[in-house]
């Protein structure tokens, strides 16, 4: 097991850095501005400035989902789980939409002050991810129960996702804008939004590493967990807040990007059987590569234009996981 989950490490690294030599070697200019970067000063800003950073942040924003996802099925003990189970896509969705309309700016704003703009646009979908994860928290009561915790997050999404309508429908101006979120898009990812999503993935993978003990505990039943001594209420209130901020940063830096928290963890169990502590780490690596590919994806099939990744995640991750239930109920198992 150990030396399954080494090599499918190993894979995935491996496959990470292809990947990120061939986002570099996709745009409108080709593969030529790679060529020419070390001469062209235009060609170096192209791949330095714009496809570096947009890739590593499709990779960076992917392995939060995919760590986010993780969480979130070994917390509800529930493998159709996914990161915005608590609310925090429909807070940061309304953030978003509020953020819009009192600055009266899109996304693809072009004067001096745009990146002032993307700036407050990031922070408010931020804050807003957070707010429903902790309006979320009070309405089920702390995270003892998880099933209340669900319901919660369920009613706060529905709650907030019509919160987010009325103030789309009193500003139509802004609907084009969050219409891109809502599909995602890992083109406005800067070389800042890489370092912010890298120091707090960082965070949030060893928090959740430390606390894989109680999701082992957890797939075993609650009284199990209580009956081998671990503090679960604190583990929770830790993974909760794992989960609020891993998908509440990748949402703010890409929007709205689908399937990826739900297909990670799915793809890492069809391939090796481990416990909490490797799976979490190989979650969150095959979420980066996922949606490394999807946006490397997006942005070739139809190349000079482009595909919101969000549409070609829910695409192939749907069809996987169809493909999976199909599979699992003709041979008599479930979807785990």
């Amino acid at each position: 097991m150990r030396r399954k989950a080494f090599l499918l490490g190993l894979a995935l690294l491996l496959l990470s850095l292809v990947l990120m030599v061939l986002g570099a070697s996709v745009g409108s200019t080709g593969f030529e501005s790679v060529l020419r970067a070390a001469q062209d000063p235009v060609a170096a800003q192209i791949v330095g400035q714009i496809r570096l950073p947009r890739t590593l942040g499709a990779w960076l924003a992917g392995a939060l989902l995919g760590l986010a996802g993780a969480v979130a099925q070994g917390l509800f003990r529930n493998p159709l789980a996914d990161p915005f189970l608590l609310g925090s896509a429909s807070g940061a969705s309304l953030g978003v939409a509020s953020a819009m309309a009192l600055l009266g700016t899109t996304l693809g704003g072009t004067s001096s002050l745009a990146w002032l703009t993307r700036l407050g646009l990031t922070g408010a979908a931020f804050a807003g991810a957070v707010l429903a994860v902790l309006l979320t928290l009070q309405l089920a009561r702390g995270v003892q129960h998880t099933l209340r915790l669900l319901l919660a997050g369920v009613i706060v999404g529905v709650v907030l996702g019509a919160a987010k309508d009325l103030i789309t429908l009193a500003a139509p101006d802004i609907v084009p804008a969050m219409l891109g979120f809502n599909l995602g898009s890992a083109g406005f990812v800067g070389w800042s939004g890489c370092a912010l999503m890298a120091s707090l993935g960082l965070l949030c993978a060893l928090a959740a590493w430390v606390c894989a003990r109680a999701l082992d505990g957890l797939s075993l039943g609650e009284a199990t967990a209580a009956s081998l001594g671990l503090p679960l209420a604190r583990m929770r209130r830790v993974l909760v807040a794992v989960l609020a901020l891993a998908t509440g940063t990748a949402v703010a830096q890409t929007g709205l990007i689908a399937f990826v928290g739900l297909a990670a963890p799915h793809l890492v169990r069809s391939i090796v059987k481990t416990t909490h502590d490797r799976l979490l780490l190989l979650s969150a690596g095959m979420g980066g590569v996922l949606l490394m590919a999807a946006d490397i994806l997006a942005r070739w099939l139809i190349a000079p234009q482009e595909l919101p990744v969000g549409v070609l995640t829910a695409v192939l991750g749907g069809s996987y996981l169809l493909w999976l239930m199909h599979r699992r109920t003709r041979s008599g198992g479930g979807l785990a």
